[in-house]
């Protein structure tokens, strides 16, 4: 089968079964009752991840380099991370709520990538001389894991601020909460029920978000910063200089800067609950504009990430 048919292929594949996840996630929460629609948004969206692998897979084995050298791999590496971590959650919390707000996105990022970019952008093309260097993979899969870490902490951040709007929670309210005593199982259940909860359930529930947001944004948080290390030690090989305040040498800037406050307010000022999860969802937009948002402007060194 060509190159081509065979990405095709698994693109639709792909493309349906997150489609279908989103569904059947969804369904679980409106339905909890109907236990086999978490199971099946589990397996296609295991499905789903397979296929988007081995369509990277294909490119870097087909091109012979690591295949993050244009924007449309990089969206579709960022899919992957995002399903990878969302998959790994679930195995953890047993959660249905992970995938119901993690797997619209991941359709949104994938489906931009597929019917959005010209179809020039998403051929692969000889690397540029600057991209030569293997450096292009542990610094931008850095960077990649890193977004996909603080794009889903930092939107649960956001759902947290949605739900507490009528349960204020404060620092004191949860000083000896654990991270291994909370249970996420109950989650998904909670938001498809008619009633409304008892008030120290829904506080519960607040906490277990709290504690899972600040837990992913930490591993996210340390991969940006060896992310942006990386980057500088291979603009200095490619270019001579270890910083050029480029647009998006500027915006990681900026995103570090917005979670290293947000982990100094939580670490050192014993901040919970309302305002971190404010400081974590200003980081949902900056990561975005960091990422997608300054390949708009077509200016600067990065020029293979620019939309024309």
């Amino acid at each position: 089968m060509p190159l081509d048919n065979y990405q095709n292929f698994l693109s639709n594949l792909s493309f349906g079964s997150l489609f279908l996840s989103m569904l059947f996630y969804i369904t679980s929460l409106v339905f909890p009752s109907f236990q086999l629609a978490s199971k099946l948004g589990q397996m296609t969206s295991l499905l789903a991840n397979l296929c988007i692998f081995l369509i990277l897979a294909s490119r870097w084995i087909f091109h012979g380099y690591f295949p993050l050298s244009n924007l449309y791999e990089s969206l579709l590496f960022l899919s992957w991370v995002l399903l990878f971590i969302q998959l790994l959650l679930e195995y953890k919390t047993r959660s249905k709520l992970l995938g119901a707000i993690i797997l619209p996105l991941v359709l949104f990022i994938y489906g931009f990538g597929n019917f959005s970019l010209p179809i020039e952008m998403q051929k692969a093309s000889p690397l540029v001389p600057a991209l030569q260097s293997n450096w292009l993979m542990m610094h931008v899969s850095l960077m990649m894991l890193s977004y996909g870490s603080l794009i889903i902490g930092s939107l649960i951040s956001i759902l947290f601020l949605m739900l507490s709007l009528k349960e204020p929670l404060g620092s004191k309210e949860r000083k000896n909460s654990s991270f291994n005593s909370l249970s996420l199982q109950k989650m998904g259940t909670s938001l498809s029920l008619a009633s409304s909860p008892s008030s120290s359930f829904v506080l519960k529930l607040l906490e277990n978000m709290d504690n899972l947001s600040y837990r992913i944004i930490s591993l996210g948080f340390p991969f940006l910063t060896l992310g942006i290390i990386a980057g500088a030690v291979w603009a200095n090989e490619a270019w001579g200089s270890y910083w050029s305040w480029d647009p998006k040498e500027t915006w990681a800037l900026i995103t570090w800067l917005v979670f290293a406050a947000y982990l100094h307010a939580r670490i050192v000022k014993g901040w919970e609950g309302k305002r971190p999860a404010i400081l974590a969802s200003v980081g949902f937009f900056v990561v975005w504009f960091c990422y997608l948002g300054v390949n708009f402007l077509g200016q600067g060194l990065h020029s293979y990430g620019w939309m024309n």
